[in-house]
């Protein structure tokens, strides 16, 4: 894989002060926000972060995916580590395709028989970018901050000492799609 890689430069924040990065697999752009102190860490905070316009810019309902960016920056920003926002909108079917998910949603259908309708698999998303920046960053072990059990099963480099579920209180607009996440794909909620 041939990756281009930016510059460092500080990037404070609501939730403190990290250091940006971003990592160009030539198809797309990921961002990766670490903590000043990372290089002395023996076992720092790793969390692979979905992008989710909708969730993450927007504010949306429909979806825990703001709240859990929220709460894994505050808690790199506390103990330190790195976030990487794995730019694979909609578990990586684009947001022209998610919206089109969501309308089939809004018509009953669950989040999954949405991207079985729509033609793809329940989650499309694919883990080796993540893998190149744990290199890069010399990253052995970490304490991973997820509820998606396939984001384990995806990480061979590096040895996971702990898991961090985040908790995020389902409202009216979101308690199936969390429903479906827990009982269909194993999330940790």
């Amino acid at each position: 894989m041939k990756v281009k890689i930016s510059n460092v430069a500080s990037l404070p924040t609501r939730y403190g002060e990290f250091f940006a990065k971003v990592f160009d697999d030539g198809k797309k752009e990921h961002l990766v926000l670490f903590s000043k102190d990372l290089n002395s860490l023996d076992v720092p905070l790793l969390r692979i972060h979905s992008e989710c316009l909708t969730g993450d810019a927007m504010g949306s309902l429909k979806c825990d995916c703001g709240e859990q960016l929220e709460r894994s920056l505050q808690m790199i920003s506390e103990q330190g580590g790195v976030l990487i926002y794995h730019r694979q909108e909609g578990r990586n079917i684009g947001l022209f395709n998610k919206i089109n998910a969501y309308a089939l949603q809004d018509k009953g259908l669950d989040t999954i028989e949405a991207n079985h309708q729509l033609g793809f698999k329940a989650d499309e998303r694919t883990y080796e970018i993540v893998e190149y920046i744990l290199k890069y960053f010399k990253i052995k072990k970490l304490k991973l901050i997820k509820n998606n059990p396939s984001k384990v099963e995806n990480l061979k480099e590096a040895t996971i000492v702990e898991i961090l579920p985040i908790r995020v209180e389902s409202n009216r607009h979101n308690k199936k799609y969390l429903k479906v996440k827990k009982e269909q794909m194993g999330h940790m909620l």
